[in-house]
């Protein structure tokens, strides 16, 4: 079964650091190296889409040198990887209410999406104070003001979305054991996929995500249709 998208909650970093007596800013810190390696991997792959949930809006209420941190983590990461995700041929985009970030990493964002636009072996999605109810909302807001909300239907009220243009994931993986969609992409995981794995993200690597795609190959999607519906249409 062919897999076009795979979306993942990369949950764990602060648990994986406290079970090793670390703090949490090295959780996050090996958590951005286990998110290097699965990009990397997914671009070999073949895999178009990939999108990371980096930080909820929810994520605001932690405390705040956490916060302060994992926003430093994000700078420098920005600055030391756009070049190589871009010799790459990875195309980088970040979804969410970007206007709670500070201007300095909302430049890095502008810089890294404008150099790597253009590119097309991996779009690289990244959820930041990002919150699914909020994108339907604004979507729905959009399309009220736009003019079209009585000839709205489910393709159309899609491009108003953050994600327009981009397929709805095939795949969601949530590490770190919790099995719930934490306010992500709500309205794009209606017929996603779900895996759950208890590997915290800093320890989940290549094998993981493998295996993951194979779990996903043996399974039959219906779209809310019977088997014999489905083999009749294709």
């Amino acid at each position: 079964m062919i897999i076009k998208h795979i979306a993942i909650i990369m949950d764990g970093n602060g648990r994986w650091a406290e079970s090793r007596g670390l703090s949490k800013a090295e959780g996050h810190r090996r958590g951005a190296e286990a998110a290097r390696k699965i990009i990397e991997v997914c671009a070999k792959q073949g895999i178009p889409f990939l999108t990371l949930y980096a930080f909820s809006a929810e994520n605001w209420n932690r405390p705040e040198s956490e916060v302060s941190w994992l926003m430093e983590l994000l700078e420098g990461y920005l600055r030391r990887e756009i070049s190589s995700l871009h010799e790459n041929n990875i195309r980088v985009r970040v979804i969410g209410d970007l206007l709670k970030l500070a201007p300095d990493i909302r430049t890095q964002i502008e810089k890294a999406e404008s150099l790597t636009a253009a590119n097309t072996r991996l779009t690289l999605t990244v959820a930041l104070s990002y919150g699914s109810r909020q994108e339907i909302i604004q979507a729905a807001k959009k399309a009220a003001e736009s003019g079209e909300i009585k000839m709205l239907d489910e393709e159309k009220f899609s491009r108003f979305l953050h994600t327009a243009g981009t397929p709805d994931p095939d795949l969601l993986i949530r590490t770190g054991g919790e099995k719930r969609l934490s306010n992500f992409l709500l309205w794009q995981f209606a017929y996603t996929e779900l895996y759950f794995s208890d590997i915290l993200w800093p320890d989940f690597g290549v094998e993981d995500l493998k295996e993951a795609i194979a779990e996903f190959a043996k399974r039959e999607r219906r779209y809310g249709a019977r088997p014999a519906v489905l083999a009749a249409a294709k």
